[in-house]
């Protein structure tokens, strides 16, 4: 074996510095970084991107490879593989697991139905639901794919994206309309997305389902990006009602930001 590859594995399984194992650290850093471009990569990206010797990410690569986390290409470039799916899933059911205290108390002091949403891809995906009480009442299949720019959660984390992002997401997508008020041209959307900014939530006035409010906060600092909402009638979620509702929304994704948090860490 050559000395540079006897070197660069000695150094992969030494600690790092916050007392973990480097090379399953960078590894892990490598399968985010290819998220972050889109799911494919060529090596040179990653070693421009992450600083690490094209040696050590040939190496790290290869490994994921046989593992399947990562799949080569005809083209040489890299691609996340298919065993990283059934880790999303069980993951994304684990989150909404833990949400659902969260949403819980939502239902509690807002009365209406509450959810939590992920941005998987180009897509919004609901994880958990806690219904509201009342015999009118809002329900989203857990589970379900819907675009952003027709829901509150979508404008909620799509907020935090620079707008050129946006718009290639919006390109990718389409904007087909749910109601005759869901946003169908991009300036619209990011004119909706200053508002979310200057405001601090989201609604979605009857734009995926007529009859239907929803106000929506991301949920800061999450490890993927995430967003709760509370839903219902319109007739309940009115002006007045939002001005009560979304402190508690906000409160409750600080907390819920936090609990995520120390879940991660250890005594």
């Amino acid at each position: 074996m050559p000395t540079s590859s006897a070197s660069t594995t000695d150094s992969a399984k030494s600690p790092s510095s916050g007392g973990g194992v480097q090379s399953l650290e960078r590894a892990f850093d490598l399968l985010e970084r290819m998220a972050d471009a889109g799911g494919e990569v060529g090596l040179s990206e990653l070693s421009a991107s992450s600083g690490l010797p094209l040696p050590t990410i040939h190496r790290l690569m290869r490994t994921l490879v046989v593992c399947g986390y990562v799949r080569q290409q005809t083209n040489r470039r890299y691609a996340l593989g298919p065993r990283l799916i059934r880790l999303g899933e069980s993951a994304s059911r684990l989150l909404g697991t833990w949400a659902r205290p969260y949403l819980a108390r939502l239902v509690e002091e807002t009365g209406e139905t509450a959810n939590m949403a992920l941005l998987d891809g180009d897509e919004i995906v609901y994880v958990a639901q806690v219904p509201s009480k009342h015999s009118m009442r809002m329900f989203t299949e857990v589970g379900r794919r819907v675009l952003p720019h027709s829901t509150g959660v979508g404008k909620a984390l799509l907020a935090g994206f620079p707008a050129e992002e946006v718009r290639a997401l919006l390109a990718r997508t389409g904007m087909p309309a749910a109601t005759e008020k869901t946003i169908t041209t991009p300036e619209g959307f990011l004119a909706a997305l200053d508002d979310v900014r200057r405001l601090g939530y989201a609604v979605d006035d009857n734009e995926q389902e007529i009859g239907v409010r929803c106000l929506a906060v991301s949920v800061p600092g999450s490890p993927t990006a995430a967003a709760i909402s509370i839903s219902g009638p319109a007739g309940r979620v009115t002006e007045a009602a939002t001005e009560k509702i979304v402190p508690v929304l906000q409160q409750v994704a600080v907390e819920l930001s936090e609990a995520l948090a120390s879940s991660g860490t250890t005594g």
